[in-house]
């Protein structure tokens, strides 16, 4: 009986051994901190095109009535270098800004009929946001009526200038951003009803105000 025991007590001693011995041999374990997720950088690059709205106003003196909305189209074509952003725009839109004056029996109605731009942009994408200036061309399409003893005139000119402003657009779909813009427009100034008055009646330069929203559809 007493070799049975001890011949157990052996058996038990080495099983013990084996398995100290099996555990002091494993490496010990290590464990590493995952990798922080990093947001891809949103692509701006290649052509784009969508529709916009928004509402002017003007800055002379005088025409605190000048005002109303827009409604058009933009198109663009963006390059991108890591998170600059650079490109160029044109947009045009028919528009009802406009104002009315009466002095000495003479209505004046003056209207924006169109408005539109061709700039420079430069931006700084940030994640999925796109913050950028721009400037460069700017032209509207002026009309001028003046209504007299029921008699009235009316003409059309083009004038030109320029524009600088800024915004924000924001990718928030594959392919599809929304922008939000402020844009400061000068318009030279041009004569009007030089065939009917002599010398003509100079418009003096128009300074209109802007903000307006838009869609995109980036086709990169």
């Amino acid at each position: 009986m007493k070799k049975v025991l001890l011949a157990g007590a052996a058996v038990v001693v080495l099983a013990t051994s084996a398995s100290a011995a099996d555990l002091a041999a494993r490496a010990p374990a290590t464990y590493t901190k995952a990798p922080a997720m990093v947001s891809p950088l949103t692509n701006w690059s290649g052509f784009y095109a969508g529709v916009m709205g928004g509402y002017g106003w003007s800055s002379n003196s005088g025409g605190n009535n000048f005002k109303g909305g827009f409604g058009g189209g933009t198109i663009g074509y963006n390059w991108q270098a890591a998170q600059f952003v650079f490109g160029v725009e044109a947009d045009a839109a028919g528009s009802s800004i406009k104002a009315a004056a009466t002095s000495d029996g003479v209505t004046v109605n003056d209207s924006i009929r169109a408005l539109g731009s061709a700039t420079g942009r430069l931006g700084v994408a940030v994640n999925s946001a796109l913050l950028y200036v721009k400037g460069g061309y700017a032209f509207a399409n002026n009309r001028v009526n003046a209504l007299s003893g029921g008699v009235s005139f009316t003409e059309s000119k083009m004038h030109s200038g320029w524009t600088l402003g800024g915004g924000v657009e924001y990718m928030f779909l594959p392919h599809w951003s929304a922008k939000a813009e402020y844009m400061y427009s000068d318009f030279a100034g041009k004569n009007y009803f030089s065939n009917v008055v002599v010398g003509g009646i100079d418009s003096g330069r128009q300074q209109i105000h802007t903000v307006k929203g838009g869609i995109n559809y980036h086709f990169n």
